[in-house]
């Protein structure tokens, strides 16, 4: 008999399982099978150690000379909002003032010091929330204590929680979308506290493709095709 109630157990979890995954597909996604979302209760949060602890030093990174040397944003460049909301599914998130969720990626670094790694290509896949260097964003349900700075490679100013910067994702094409999750292993959903929401941990899949530029689309022209073929198989997680 004892066989028997561990078989129900497994099979009952398995029926668990199923309904969990259904409810983990991001929003847009409601079909589990077509994102191959899986459970988060195995999900494990791999740089929890590099999470700065209470009494490290404060969120907000040296600037140096280069941020008095940086770009001169438009205010549609800019992200002027930092706004902690709950999105079906996945919980907490952090929102630009457009509505769009932000995210970190485990290739930056803030020990120690803060370094955002995601540039050139990367940066169109996953445009960094900046700001100009004097102004700061408006905040609703996040610590301002929480929220600094770090130059960019760039020389642009990219706004931090908790010493993570933070991204935006072009595949989400919409207010409260967050396809981006678990893009690469490496990307994911930041909490208002600068911690990955891990409430949902969708299979690691794949970055949207950079946008092409002028110069890309002339060149494709001019080989027949052959240089949009090249990047066929890449993966743009970086």
């Amino acid at each position: 008999m004892v066989p028997e109630k561990r078989k129900l157990m497994v099979v009952g979890a398995a029926i668990a399982a199923a309904f969990a995954l259904t409810g983990c597909a991001p929003a847009g996604l409601n079909n589990a099978s077509d994102y191959g979302a899986e459970p988060a209760a195995n999900a494990v949060d791999a740089t929890a150690t590099a999470t700065p602890s209470p009494g490290a030093e404060p969120a907000d990174a040296e600037e140096g000379d280069d941020a008095a040397e940086g770009p001169e944003l438009s205010d549609d460049e800019v992200t002027s909002e930092l706004n902690a909301e709950k999105v079906k599914r996945m919980g907490e998130t952090v929102q630009n003032e457009d509505g769009f969720v932000l995210y970190r990626f485990d290739d930056d670094k803030v020990k120690p010091e803060v370094v955002s790694n995601c540039n050139d290509d990367c940066a169109k896949v996953w445009p960094p929330a900046v700001i100009n260097k004097g102004e700061k964003p408006k905040l609703k349900g996040v610590d301002a204590d929480a929220v600094g700075t770090v130059v960019r490679k760039d020389g642009t100013l990219q706004l931090t929680i908790e010493k993570w910067p933070v991204y935006t994702y072009i595949g989400d094409t919409k207010a409260g979308q967050w396809k981006g999750q678990n893009v690469g292993k490496k990307w994911f959903v930041i909490t208002p506290e600068g911690k990955k929401n891990l409430t949902c941990l969708p299979a690691p899949s794949k970055a949207v493709a950079p946008p092409k530029d002028d110069s890309d689309e002339g060149a494709a022209n001019e080989s027949g095709g052959d240089a949009a073929g090249a990047d066929a198989g890449s993966d743009y997680s970086y």
